[in-house]
């Protein structure tokens, strides 16, 4: 709310907090997406070892740990992001549904005039649902072809899911998905020159 009080409108405020949040995680989120990148650098040489080691998991399993190493990569460190934003998210929904600014609260008048209800026109959860395919687009396919399957359905998935939500946390997970797909994208392009 502070930022309200400066810019006048609680959209603009919630994009300003998004950036805010988003500056305050940026060592964490850099670290991952480092470790994206590398991955995605590494893409063929794990494609190769499927090949060579077949339905063998085991001796599959060590080779990959053996890659990691030398390569200096963490698969899992790519769900941190995710796994900090989960929480914020929640408060995020419960400020939502129990202040009443958010109440009427106009984003951009003519479009939405009430940041606790739905998007009238389900503008923003179709672009928070291309951001999260753009964002999938960026990040290394892992696991099996059924679990790739699985993750290409999560931006439909979710737009469908955030179709209902208030307008003001589809705006705060637009915001933040964008702002990833840049921060992300630098860093991919920095780890590219430097392997290069």
């Amino acid at each position: 709310f502070w930022f309200q009080s400066h810019v006048g409108n609680l959209g603009a405020a919630i994009i300003l907090s998004t950036i805010v949040l988003k500056i305050l995680l940026l060592p964490l989120a850099n670290k991952s997406y480092r470790s994206m990148a590398k991955m995605k650098l590494i893409q063929p040489e794990m494609e190769k070892m499927k090949e060579r080691y077949g339905d063998n998991r085991e001796q599959m399993a060590m080779a990959m740990m053996e890659m990691y190493k030398k390569h200096k990569v963490n698969p899992m460190s790519g769900c941190w992001p995710m796994l900090v934003q989960i929480p914020i998210f929640f408060a995020f929904y419960k400020v939502i549904l129990i202040s009443f600014e958010f109440r009427h609260a106009v984003f951009i008048n003519g479009w939405i005039t009430d940041l606790s209800a739905q998007d009238p026109l389900f503008i923003l959860p179709v672009l928070m649902g291309l951001s999260m395919y753009f964002q999938q687009k960026l990040s290394p396919s892992m696991g099996d072809p059924t679990q790739q399957a699985v993750m290409r359905m999560l931006p439909v998935l979710f737009t469908v899911m955030f179709l209902f939500f208030p307008a003001a946390l589809v705006l705060y997970w637009l915001t933040n998905n964008v702002l990833s797909i840049l921060q992300q994208y630098i860093l991919m392009k920095q780890v590219e020159k430097a392997s290069a």
